[in-house]
């Protein structure tokens, strides 16, 4: 099961998700709109994965994920099969509504909800580890493919391309090897995540992790421009910027392995302090080439820390019963955090958007600190 949400995660993501960038210019040529408007479809389908996933986790809790990740992957598949056909931006921003949809029912917060209820405290964390390893790749592997696809047939042919190349093995992968317990578990109810919600620790985990992954945010999508804006090349912008997704592989191996040493909230907490102290270096010393790889060493460190730190944490303090509607609930804003964040931040300039991004990691190790100290028991 690991090997097979290995492999769905990696193509999901990168179909559902990274593809979209390398499309934006040659739709923009031939459906005649701006890129801000092309991007706004992929904002739209962030916050439609975001306003499902509390649904979602509903369903998961109830019924698990086979036949849901098996019906999502066929939606998303469809999806980007009609994404080729698309004529005019309302047709686009459809789409995207749909691969939102399909995104919320089969990509990181769906697979997660189906390991935690699999495997126990003892093997969940080196399960997540396993599939957030190989997906952590998917950029470094769809965006250059779908580049090629894009030169060489077009960008019309190259969505057919995708589609079929992500439902075919993604689809019976799912069918056939996303299991649930056989154990009985009490079912989940309404009341287990409403008592969740009325809980301080709850809201210190969104607050800490929202303004986390707004600063994620920011610097995954508007890296390359603030490093082109400080004076370096687009081809030293963008390698460098490349070395975020090979970082964040490596932060969550080491972060898994002070999990079994240190409480994970606290390691988190240590990480996104790192990532703030990365922003004000990039502010500082940016300019110059050490200065700039430096910065982004440290805060790539941290890139996929939080996607490892908020199952442990939901699972630690609620257990498994009702985990995929708890992680709904929070992944609802820290969703839309996502969404905005980029476009708000390209709205204030690199230095308040980089004092921004730095406050907001702080702001999140103290939210995580605070949970450590007053929340995590129940």
């Amino acid at each position: 099961m690991i090997a097979a949400l290995a492999i769905t995660q990696t193509a999901g993501f990168g179909v559902l998700y990274y593809a979209f960038s390398v499309f934006i210019t040659p739709m923009a040529a031939e459906l005649r709109v701006s890129v801000p408007q092309l991007a706004w479809g992929l904002t739209l389908s962030v916050l439609v994965s975001g306003l499902v996933a509390p649904l979602v986790g509903g369903w998961l809790d109830r019924h698990g994920g086979r036949g849901l990740m098996t019906l999502g992957s066929a939606l998303g598949a469809g999806a980007v099969l009609a994404w080729s056909q698309v004529q005019n931006l309302p047709q686009l921003y459809l789409v995207c509504a749909v691969l939102g949809l399909a995104s919320g029912m089969v990509l990181y917060e769906a697979a997660f909800a189906v390991i935690v209820a699999w495997f126990d405290a003892a093997r969940r964390p080196r399960a997540l580890l396993a599939v957030t390893i190989v997906a952590g790749f998917a950029s470094s592997i769809f965006l250059p493919v779908t580049g090629f696809l894009v030169d060489r047939y077009g960008w019309r042919t190259a969505l057919v391309v995708l589609a079929i190349g992500y439902g075919l093995p993604a689809v019976p992968l799912h069918w056939i090897a996303v299991r649930r317990r056989t154990a009985e578990r009490p079912p989940p109810t309404r009341a287990a995540v409403g008592a969740a919600l009325r809980e301080r620790p709850f809201w210190l985990l969104v607050a800490a992790f929202l303004a986390q992954t707004g600063a994620v945010a920011v610097m995954g999508v508007l890296l390359v421009t603030y490093l082109i804006m400080l004076g370096h090349p687009p081809l030293f912008a963008a390698t460098v910027a490349g070395l975020l997704g090979v970082l964040s592989v490596t932060g969550r191996v080491v972060t898994t392995g002070l999990q079994g040493r240190y409480r994970i909230a606290l390691v988190a907490a240590a990480v996104f302090a790192l990532q703030g102290v990365a922003a004000l270096l990039l502010l500082f010393l940016g300019r110059s080439t050490s200065g700039a790889i430096a910065a982004v060493v440290l805060f790539g460190l941290g890139f996929g820390v939080a996607t490892l730190a908020r199952p442990a944490l939901l699972a630690e303090r609620y257990g498994t019963a009702a985990y995929a509607s708890i992680s709904g609930a929070l992944a609802l804003p820290i969703t839309v955090a996502k969404a905005v964040a980029p476009p708000l931040a390209a709205l204030m300039g690199f230095e308040l958007a980089m004092g921004a991004v730095a406050f907001c990691c702080i702001a999140g190790t103290v939210g995580l600190i605070a949970y450590d100290r007053r929340g995590r028991t129940p």
